[in-house]
């Protein structure tokens, strides 16, 4: 089940080291950080970029919510007239339940596309054929040839697209990242991921693989920092259409490997993970954003400064994208291509009971 989540007082990201690392803002700096934010220019030659969103149904509130904070929600467009409505009434926004007419009738600088999954292509395809940049949630396509073909559109078309694989700007994977960067432990030898929880209403189209696992394949993939070679699954469905547990196992080159467990069986919320290096273990839970590492003298939970939304961080960067103020967006489309390149061979052995090798 969705919820909506409370705002977080925004952060920045900045570059270092080839790595993204966190900064939190002062709390004097942060009227003066949104203004800019507001001062900046668009396409349309107006003050503030303009961004719509289509589908508020399940996660597409929470993309509402931070629109608005950042002062660039314009409109919103959802089948369900009565919801397009009531959100549209609180953020005091232009509504629509089609999308021709939102896209007609509004000036967009780009556009969220919260959709169910297996409209994701056919929405993406209309707006970037618009010259609209697109954010899309995760997965980007169904299907790998139709993540292909968007990325060729918004390459033709020189506009941004990227997809929400939200959990590269969670605190916790950040500190991680920077860690194993650093190799203060030693080589990264495993990761392990555990997702769990009561199966979400709102997902009807696809089952866990797709709705679920595809943020761990991302993060395991930005941990090491290399595409896996090799998929082999197991999946099935108890109480879902599609597969509602999964275990999903990538092999990277040099033997490494992640292990990536999920199911919407268990009733309670969990969302960790475990990086096995050759020195030591670094856990981390993407809820609390926190880490904690064993090495073989003690186990230490290094101070964490504050609570981020990463929801925050991962718009932030795509506004500033469309603003021109960064090159591309954090997450690209070859990458989220890659992801369900990765999706598809794991329904795949998971179908046939064999390993997928794989040519990313």
């Amino acid at each position: 089940m969705v919820e909506d989540i409370p705002s977080s007082p925004p952060s920045k990201i900045i570059n270092g080291g080839g790595n993204n690392v966190m900064e939190l803002p002062k709390e004097k700096d942060m009227d003066h950080e949104e203004s800019t934010l507001q001062k900046t220019g668009s396409k349309n030659g107006a003050n503030v970029v303009k961004i719509g969103i289509i589908g508020v149904g399940g996660w597409g509130k929470n993309h509402s919510r931070v629109l608005h904070d950042f002062g660039v929600l314009t409109s919103i467009c959802d089948m369900d007239k009565s919801k397009a409505k009531d959100l549209a009434t609180r953020y005091n926004v232009n509504y629509y339940s089609a999308m021709d007419d939102m896209i007609n009738s509004e000036s967009l600088d780009a556009c969220l596309v919260c959709t169910p999954t297996r409209t994701h292509y056919s929405v993406t395809k209309k707006l970037m054929e618009k010259g609209i940049n697109v954010f899309v949630e995760k997965p980007l396509s169904y299907l790998s040839k139709e993540c292909e073909e968007m990325a060729q559109i918004a390459k033709k078309n020189k506009i941004a697209l990227t997809c929400g694989y939200i959990e590269r700007f969670n605190p916790a994977v950040q500190e991680v990242k920077r860690i194993l960067s650093e190799k203060i432990y030693g080589e990264l030898l495993m990761i392990e991921f555990h997702r769990e929880n009561r199966m979400p209403l709102h997902i009807k189209d696809v089952g866990i693989i797709y709705d679920t696992a595809v943020h761990d394949i991302d993060t395991a993939i930005y941990l090491f920092g290399t595409k896996p070679q090799v998929v082999f699954a197991r999946a099935g469905k108890i109480f879902h259409s599609f597969e509602d547990f999964s275990n999903i196992m990538l092999g990277f080159g040099k033997d490494r490997v992640a292990v990536i467990s999920s199911n919407w069986i268990t009733p309670k919320k969990v969302r960790n993970f475990s990086s096995v290096c050759t020195d030591a273990i670094i856990n981390g839970d993407f809820i609390k954003q926190e880490i904690t590492i064993e090495d073989s003298l003690s186990t230490t939970t290094p101070r964490r400064v504050n609570l981020v939304e990463p929801l925050s961080l991962e718009l932030r960067n795509f506004i500033e994208v469309i603003e021109g103020k960064r090159d591309h967006p954090e997450v690209s489309p070859e990458e989220a291509t890659n992801v369900t390149k990765i999706a598809e061979a794991a329904l795949l052995s998971s179908n046939t009971g064999s390993p997928i090798y794989l040519n990313l």
